[in-house]
């Protein structure tokens, strides 16, 4: 009797909210841990790509390894050296970039009132703070150098799960006591993790390049630096490359005046619409499997648990809770809420073929 009323404790409303809760706690408490963690993780399926493509090849897996780490560690220290110079002149020449910007806002303001508006200066820099964003901009840059300072730990996590990769399915077998059902669900999540991070990754790349490229000719100052924050962002999905424009137009408003900003915005829209629109979904395939909502309040969620990393992170983690919860019929029903209208429509298809069948009989 009395295993009968924990059991039917534990499987209360109530109780299982306040689990979550603490478990969301919990990760919140424990994120300067995880987080590393999380990046390590992220990296290491970014690199399991071209290893799997190097063994089809017929190379062995310790070496495939060695030249995949090697590339890493080689493009990280190129980029960090590029990056640190860039970030450096700009923060260096940031207080003249503030007085431009703050006397281009004076004029505009100053324009404004000629045509009878009567703003005041107070008003529109107490709601407004142009000046701010290049601080933020510096400021996170600098932000993501310092994170970069746990490099070595990092790197021993992306080493050490390169090395277990290829075991993982085999310890999931065993664990789930050799349940086929049980392993493919797990090769599910694997899989797609995988494909949406490594098509996310060559998007992200492409999104750099052709920034860096369109603000060389247009002339903008410091391309490096706004090409890089660009692929960044684009990994935040739906506001990831609206943040990335930002500072980038108003840096080319303050270098270049209204025409350059024009064009510098019209080059990211181009870039991003052209990309996210009509290339991402040809290469992605099915696609998320979730609908724009859930990826936008994913996005909130998880940035509030893990910060930044969280934020780039949320479309991984909200497609693997996704597929869990698909695999029990209690839970289901979750899962399609967190799907596209078309699953919906597919899983109300297959339910009245179900039906109908007896009745064909």
């Amino acid at each position: 009797m009395n295993l009968r009323k924990i059991e039917s404790t534990g499987s209360s409303p109530l109780i299982n909210i306040a689990a979550l809760i603490i478990i969301i706690a919990g990760l919140i408490y424990a994120k300067t841990i995880i987080t590393p963690f999380l990046l390590a993780l992220f990296i290491s399926i970014v690199c399991e790509q071209p290893i799997t493509w190097l063994e089809k090849r017929r190379l062995p897996r310790w070496l495939a390894l060695i030249i995949v780490l090697f590339g890493m560690i080689f493009l990280f220290s190129g980029f960090t050296f590029l990056i640190g110079e860039t970030v450096s002149s700009f923060s260096g020449n940031l207080s003249k970039y503030e007085s431009m910007l703050t006397d281009l806002s004076n004029s505009f303001i100053q324009f404004l009132n000629e045509k009878g508006y009567k703003i005041h200066q107070d008003q529109i820099f107490n709601l407004v703070q142009p000046a701010k964003i290049l601080e933020f901009t510096a400021g996170a840059l600098n932000k993501l150098i310092s994170m970069m300072g746990n490099t070595f730990l990092i790197f021993l996590i992306v080493l050490f799960t390169l090395t277990e990769f290829s075991s993982f399915a085999i310890k999931a077998k065993a664990i789930l006591l050799g349940s086929d059902k049980s392993v493919s669900y797990f090769s599910t999540i694997l899989k797609n993790i995988r494909h949406y991070l490594g098509i996310k990754t060559l998007i992200c790349l492409l999104t750099g390049i052709l920034v860096y490229l369109a603000l060389l000719i247009i002339g903008v100052d410091y391309p490096l630096l706004w090409a890089l924050i660009a692929a960044l962002m684009n990994y935040i999905p739906n506001i990831g490359s609206i943040i990335a424009a930002v500072p980038a137009v108003l840096f080319a408003l303050i270098q270049l005046g209204l025409g350059g900003a024009i064009w510098t915005l019209a080059s990211f829209m181009v870039v991003n619409n052209v990309l996210g629109n009509f290339i991402e979904p040809r290469i992605m395939g099915k696609g998320l499997g979730l609908s724009t909502l859930v990826v936008f309040l994913s996005l909130l969620f998880w940035g509030f648990v893990f910060g930044t990393v969280g934020m780039f992170l949320s479309v991984p983690f909200t497609m693997t809770i996704k597929i869990i919860l698909e695999q029990n019929e209690k839970t289901k029903w979750i899962a399609l809420l967190l799907g596209t209208p078309s699953e919906a429509e597919t899983y109300l298809a297959q339910n009245k073929q179900i039906e109908s069948k007896p009745q064909d009989k």
